[in-house]
């Protein structure tokens, strides 16, 4: 069953891999390693090799009507499926097909699953599923207009994006909100001490202390950096009216 935390629900996380060490010790490292031993994430690693009710454990076959490659069977997976579901209580899930004709994975798909008690991806191999496997899934997502070889990075990359939005996982609240992409806009630059470095200094004005004249600064170079680097975000943002002034102060000197 799901655990009931200080008033939310702990997220469980449940991967279905024929290489279940190819994701284990990473998920256990780092931001990922420290939301499960703060009992805010629980992570399930299910080899579906061990459902297959073929005597030798085998989970892909040739393709009716021919054709290259192998494809996973629907059984194990299905069986695997059956199992967590009986194992939470048929808890309410999003089942993820990590597949190349998915739906791209973007931020706000991160903060769709963030908000989810259970997530369950499925991580292919070979040449392609059963297409009956489909079936069986809520979502079909894939990471980029790429081919890997197996669905585990993608899978990790997801479950990184998302569990890091989860509550009281980052240490400072504000990080996930401010991230590039979470506003709609790429991140400002930032800066550090020392002040001046080989020639190269800190802007004036975030060592003043007017965090008016900072927080103009820091959203103006914002939109500067998505006007450079990626105008095409620029078109999907309801800009206001001091963005727009922004924007076309920008246009003109950067001409």
């Amino acid at each position: 069953m799901l655990k009931f935390r200080k008033g939310c629900w702990t997220m469980r996380i449940d991967v279905l891999t024929l290489f279940p060490r190819m994701i284990e010790e990473p998920l256990g490292e780092s931001i990922i390693g420290k939301a499960v031993e703060k009992d805010l994430l629980e992570i399930n690693l299910h080899d579906f090799r061990q459902y297959s009710d073929n005597k030798h454990k085998q989970v892909d076959d040739y393709p009716y009507g021919g054709g290259a490659g192998m494809l996973l069977k629907v059984q194990p997976i299905y069986d695997n499926l059956k199992a967590i579901e009986a194992e939470t209580n048929d808890q309410k899930k999003r089942v993820i097909l990590l597949d190349p004709a998915g739906k791209p994975f973007n931020q706000k798909m991160a903060e769709e699953f963030s908000q989810e008690e259970q997530l369950v991806f499925i991580c292919g191999h070979y040449e392609g599923y059963d297409e009956r496997i489909r079936s069986l899934v809520t979502d079909e997502v894939s990471l980029g207009d790429y081919v890997l070889t197996g669905g585990e990075l993608g899978a990790m990359v997801m479950i990184d994006a998302t569990v890091r939005l989860l509550p009281d996982v980052l240490g400072n609240q504000t990080s996930a909100k401010t991230d590039s992409h979470s506003t709609g806009l790429l991140e400002h630059p930032q800066y550090t001490r020392p002040a001046e470095f080989e020639g190269m200094g800190v802007p004036e004005v975030l060592m003043n202390g007017n965090h008016r004249l900072i927080e103009e600064w820091q959203l103006k170079e914002s939109l500067r950096r998505t006007y450079l680097r990626r105008p095409d975000m620029l078109e999907k943002l309801d800009l206001t009216p001091e963005m727009e002034k922004f924007l076309a102060e920008i246009k003109q000197e950067e001409k």
